[in-house]
């Protein structure tokens, strides 16, 4: 067998073509999880901390003072951008719950499921 027909073998699996789907599934939905913490969760939280853009959070190390990350980055100092990391903790943590509920829900399907019988070869 050669190379090129073990290798179209190995991407028309099944498999192969579910894993694929699912990544590009997911990243999509990483975009929108992006788009919901920075666009709708983010700027309602600033404002009752007393109108903060988290974006705008950092530590400058070396120069400054900058009035914003882009101003410092611009300037090219070394900052510490622990608002853009407070961002990317949230987007973890909702796609981790987004997740956790998809997998319980397989769970609870799967526990309604009738037993397959194996029969022996």
């Amino acid at each position: 067998m050669s190379m090129m027909s073990e290798f179209k073998e190995f991407a028309t699996k099944g498999s192969v073509m579910d894993l694929a789907i699912g990544v590009i599934i997911g990243s999509a939905f990483g975009k929108i999880v992006d788009s919901l913490v920075n666009d709708i969760l983010m700027p309602p939280i600033g404002m009752l901390i007393g109108g903060v853009d988290f974006k705008n959070l950092f530590i400058t190390l070396k120069g400054g003072p900058f009035i914003s990350l882009d101003a410092a980055k611009a300037a090219g100092a070394p900052t510490i951008n622990y608002g853009l990391f407070v961002n990317q903790v949230l987007t973890f943590v909702i796609i981790a719950w987004v997740l956790f509920m998809i997998v319980k829900g397989m769970n609870r399907l799967r526990r309604n499921l009738p037993p397959v019988e194996v029969h022996p070869v």
